[in-house]
């Protein structure tokens, strides 16, 4: 889990959430029900970033798609220890992306 701190006055909840489900399948459950590495987002109250991503989940599955992610009210948040900090850039990885611009555009601001 990664908790990300953010100020929607800069980045507003969809653009973040486009990203999130523009460079990670999410349509793929790792953790096979409620394990781990599965797609989800949580937030420590039930707020508009929640209901964002029921809204984008939504337009997804109107689009084809079949999102796994879970979206959550999350009761607390614990930091991990710390061998698991910055786990993937202090073994050398690179996490797989899956930059599907199809999701971009899905969710690219409309023009008026």
């Amino acid at each position: 889990m990664v908790a990300v701190t953010y100020d929607t006055r800069l980045l507003p909840t969809r653009a973040l959430l486009t990203e999130f489900f523009t460079l990670h399948n999410f349509e793929f459950n790792r953790g096979r029900g409620r394990g781990q590495y599965r797609s989800a987002v949580f937030s420590l109250e039930e707020d508009e970033q929640l209901a964002t991503a029921r809204k984008m989940l939504e337009t997804l599955r109107d689009y084809g798609f079949q999102p796994t992610t879970d979206v959550e009210r999350l009761p607390a948040f614990y930091r991990a220890e710390a061998r698991h900090q910055q786990y993937c850039s202090a073994r050398g990885l690179t996490p797989k992306r899956r930059d599907d611009d199809r999701i971009r555009a899905l969710f690219a601001p409309r023009k008026s």
